[in-house]
């Protein structure tokens, strides 16, 4: 009885409290139900909706509140896949994607006017209409495939640019039959559109990517970021509203804006992911639920008719153009079926028409009642097609998605090197700590969650101070990494010489990567260019990464790579190249390579198999390298390969390379690689001398890379 006094529990409810507590049972519960039984808890959550909407149960309605946050998810989930889309990949396959998306639109097109206009008698008008809405589809299985590691395959990629251009040319037609029907089509009608539709894609793709570089640099706070990021996504929305076409189009392509901003691999990524795939996209799915009424196929056999053609128009149309775009691409199987998969969905772009063309009314009939451009049997036949075109989106999606994933899992396995990657992080300034973390983020492999260390050598006394300020760094490092999901070993050494103690731990955890950062206010040290050339390359089975950041690593825009003749005949040429490699794969920057003729040619080999956005120049002589460093502009970043005395790459001019950037390169970013020698037995055994011949090298990447 108190209960019941405290909260009003007539239906439906409108306790804020109570309301939002079932919404959040219901998102904690479906994956725990449905994962039990092999359905996907995105149709679960849909369904969930439908039994406690107002067409159900009438537990809650969908009010204000629902929409706002369901409209927030729909906007994440066209954001995150430009997010998440590889710009290499998007750029390289982008003749695919316009490929599919045309399949994709056209089909379902023509499929849908025929059916409109010749089996339910529609006039021409409405039957384009009609037909646009089979040629839309929502990504609502995104999610799922990318929480599988499958956000960058290839047939996603090419799926996920072939939705913005059918989406595109479906809302256009939208606004076309719109403007047709009140009779405002016209030359100012198109000379309006076309403005504002460019005038919008240019202020998002050029002008969004200045502001958020901007933004990035001046400000570290990470809320900040975060609702930084919000903003950007509204603001992108309401343009493209602004513009004439739908906000989904203005999300997505504030996604491919930011792409380059947001590294994969950053904390601001998963905090990204996180919000959006526990609260806003659940939030989604359970609005569309709700709109659901199943109490309308039992009224009218004019709706089940209608409903049937509809449902069977959009998953058919579906299928034929993935297999059209399977056979034209020579796609495996899967790969067909997860394009199928994810573009079968109908949801957002559908509804945004069918209420659109609902609520046009054309004339009037005889008795006086109002003529729709679309009518009820149309918008209740959409809520059939939705739901089933949902479910079957979430099976094929899941199904093909989880064989593709074990069989990239097994390509990856069966590509591994034997060598183990352990990162080791000197931390000793404040100023450096976070830099360093992202670097490391960027560099290591996608497997590698917990061989990475920080080490804080103390060699001063044994004093309260010097612990606090050691725990403070270390601490510090490893919050940034948890944030990501990476497992970082903090450690804490006490010996009186700072090289002695770095060496140890190199040997007791068997470090492949030692990365040092270089302080602001300091530079190269004359101390500090003693220890790297007596101590720390003493390591001859270590790579050393020294690292000055004057600006966050995501804000690049190009990396300067510079390697020097000979480079590829080093034993740890390779793996040192796969930390640069990374760096490109997982901020989006483009990577400029300079080198010999023989360098160059083994990198153009693997760019081919790894897409990655890369620029290849060649050099005849060494003495152009200063020429480049000289050139290296404002948000770009300069990567040189180095080599110790020893070594067949190096030249007497590296010595004067730390003089060099801190004259010069005190502002911008620079890194120095210096790939491990091996010893004498290893570097004999390994060396590729006068070997011209890269495929196996290239084959290598390609399986790493896979």
């Amino acid at each position: 009885m108190m209960l019941a006094n405290i909260y009003d529990v007539s239906l439906p409810i409108e306790d804020p409290v109570l309301k939002f507590l079932i919404l959040l049972i219901i998102i904690l519960s479906a994956p725990l139900l449905l994962n039990k039984i092999k359905v996907p808890h995105l149709l679960g959550l849909i369904i969930a909706g439908a039994i406690v909407g107002p067409n159900g149960l009438n537990l809650l309605q969908r009010d204000s509140s629902i929409v706002v946050t369901g409209t927030t998810g729909l906007l994440y989930i066209m954001f995150l896949a430009g997010l998440e889309i590889d710009m290499g990949d998007f750029k390289k396959n982008k003749w695919k994607s316009l490929a599919f998306g045309i399949y994709t639109f056209t089909i379902p097109l023509s499929l849908g006017y025929l059916t409109g206009y010749y089996l339910l008698g529609f006039s021409p008008l409405t039957s384009v209409l009609f037909a646009s809405l089979f040629s839309s589809h929502t990504l609502i299985s995104y999610p799922l495939v990318s929480k599988m590691g499958l956000s960058r395959n290839f047939a996603v990629n090419i799926t996920v640019g072939g939705t913005i251009i059918t989406d595109v040319l479906a809302l256009m037609v939208l606004a076309i039959c719109v403007g047709m029907a009140k009779g405002e089509v016209g030359s100012e009608f198109w000379l309006r559109l076309t403005i504002s539709v460019l005038l919008f894609g240019s202020i998002v793709l050029f002008l969004f990517p200045v502001i958020g570089r901007w933004f990035f640099k001046k400000v570290g706070d990470k809320i900040s970021q975060y609702i930084f990021v919000l903003v950007m996504i509204y603001l992108a929305a309401l343009l493209a509203e602004l513009a004439g076409v739908e906000a989904i189009i203005g999300a997505f392509l504030a996604g491919l804006a930011l792409n380059r901003l947001i590294p994969h691999t950053s904390s601001l990524m998963n905090r990204v992911e996180f919000v959006g795939n526990a609260i806003f996209i659940p939030f989604f799915l359970i609005s569309v639920g709700m709109i659901i009424d199943f109490s309308v196929f039992f009224k009218s056999w004019e709706t089940i008719k209608v409903a049937l053609l509809m449902t069977v128009a959009a998953v058919g149309t579906k299928y034929l153009a993935a297999v059209a775009t399977q056979k034209t691409f020579r796609l495996s199987r899967e790969e067909g079926g997860l394009i199928f998969g994810l573009s079968t969905a109908s949801a957002a772009a559908t509804l945004a028409a069918v209420m659109v063309g609902y609520n046009i009314i054309i004339s009037e009939n005889e008795a006086g009642e109002p003529v729709r451009l679309l009518n009820e049997h149309i918008l209740n036949g959409s809520i059939l097609m939705i739901l089933v075109s949902c479910t079957v989106s979430s099976f094929v999606s899941m199904a093909n998605a989880s064989k593709i994933a074990d069989s990239d899992h097994e390509e990856t396995v069966a590509g591994n090197t034997t060598e183990e990657e352990r990162i080791l992080l000197a931390v000793n300034h404040p100023g450096t700590v976070e830099k360093m973390v992202n670097l490391m983020l960027m560099i290591k492999a996608k497997s590698n969650t917990d061989q990475v260390y920080a080490l804080n050598i103390i060699n001063e006394e044994k004093n309260e101070s010097s612990i606090k300020n050691a725990e403070k760094l270390l601490g510090q490092a490893t919050e940034i990494a948890a944030a990501t999901d990476v497992r970082l070993t903090p450690l804490t050494r006490y010996d009186n010489d700072v090289i002695s103690g770095v060496n140890n731990v190199i040997k007791e955890k068997k470090i492949s990567d030692l990365m040092i950062g270089l302080d602001d206010s300091k530079g190269f040290s004359p101390s500090f260019v003693y220890n790297l050339y007596n101590g720390y390359l003493q390591n001859r089975m270590t790579n050393v990464l020294v690292y000055h950041a004057a600006q966050p690593v995501s804000t690049i825009r190009k990396h300067i790579v510079i390697l020097p003749f000979k480079s590829h005949t080093e034993p740890g040429f390779f793996f040192a190249l796969l930390r640069i490699w990374n760096i490109g794969r997982n901020s989006g920057a483009v990577l400029h390579f300079f080198g010999g003729a023989t360098t160059i040619r083994s990198l153009r080999n693997i760019q081919r198999k790894a897409a990655i956005e890369a620029e290849f120049t060649e050099l005849k002589k060494s003495s152009d390298f200063g020429q480049i460093i000289d050139s290296v502009g404002e948000n770009e970043g300069l990567i040189l390969m180095m080599a110790e005395s020893a070594m067949n790459s190096y030249s007497p001019e590296m010595r004067a390379i730390p003089d060099l950037l801190n004259a010069r390169f005190s502002d911008k970013n620079y890194l120095l690689v210096y790939p491990y020698a091996g010893d004498e037995v290893d570097a004999e055994k390994r060396a590729v001398n006068n070997y011209d011949d890269f495929n196996e090298i290239g084959k290598m990447v390609g399986r790493i890379f896979k």
